[in-house]
């Protein structure tokens, strides 16, 4: 049960439903249970970039690259993101239990997310419709240094769906920006048809998939549980896929295709 200062911070939650400031008395009532260094809400579409809706920091780095690099293409390697892909929509979830299994491996962990000074993040799904769902994402940075710990995630977890409510109530008209409602290709598709007329690399439908999986984190054997080939033939595509861009590594893949994904 909330205790006194919980409940009238949640008061304050309700009382500014439809307002300017509902970001700003959400965090103040997730604050009251749970402390966080930082905090962003974005909207995600299925075949269009992300918006951001709101953020607030303790220290500006951790979101220096949000608008120049995030949200134009490093958010296709975002565990979140691909958990929104594969049907997540509700509740609320820690990044590293959503994770491929060899995600702090990968270039974009290393060279993106740890520059960001994040340690952790929980974040809450909200399934707005059509094909929207927004992330309000709380981090703890090198500001504190720690990880969220268990009995801190069980409690801000008993919320989650009087949080999940309010957002819903709050955004439920919420339409992207004009000129963000243009419908894509899927991403493969595009990811094929750049690389054709950026380098004149032909990759099939396969190869594609599999580069993808590749930056996201998933080792070969993940990557033929995903796609339900066995692992040899993934190695065989990774070959293959090594190979058309005179390549030898993941981090010349990750350098050849980050630049690719801000085009897409």
């Amino acid at each position: 049960m909330p205790n006194k200062e919980q409940d009238k911070a949640l008061s304050e939650v309700v009382r500014a439903l439809g307002g300017a400031n509902f970001p700003e008395a959400l965090a103040h009532f997730v604050k009251k249970i749970i402390g966080f260094d930082n905090l962003i809400i974005i909207a995600y579409h299925k075949d269009i970039n992300p918006e951001e809706l709101y953020r607030e920091y303790n220290a500006p780095i951790v979101y220096n690259n949000m608008q120049s690099h995030y949200l134009k293409a490093a958010y296709l390697l975002d565990p979140f993101y691909h958990a929104i892909n594969n049907g997540i929509q509700k509740g609320i979830h820690c990044i590293f239990d959503l994770a491929p299994d060899q995600f702090k491996q990968t270039s974009y962990f290393n060279e993106y997310y740890q520059e960001t000074t994040l340690v952790d993040e929980f974040c809450l799904f909200v399934n707005l419709g059509h094909d929207t769902t927004l992330t309000a994402c709380f981090g703890r940075d090198k500001t504190s240094g720690m990880r969220f710990g268990k009995t801190e995630l069980k409690k801000i977890k008993s919320y989650e769906n009087v949080l999940s409510a309010l957002c819903q109530q709050h955004w439920r008209s919420y339409q992207p920006k004009e000129g963000k409602n243009i419908v894509l290709p899927p991403i493969k598709q595009r990811l094929r048809t750049t690389m054709k007329e950026q380098h004149d690399i032909s990759l099939s439908p396969r190869q594609a998939e599999v580069a993808l999986y590749i930056l996201q984190g998933h080792s070969s054997l993940s990557i033929s549980l995903n796609l339900n080939i066995s692992k040899e033939t993934v190695k065989v595509f990774r070959k293959q896929l090594y190979s058309k861009c005179n390549i030898s590594s993941q981090a010349e893949l990750f350098a050849l295709l980050m630049p690719i994904f801000s085009m897409l």
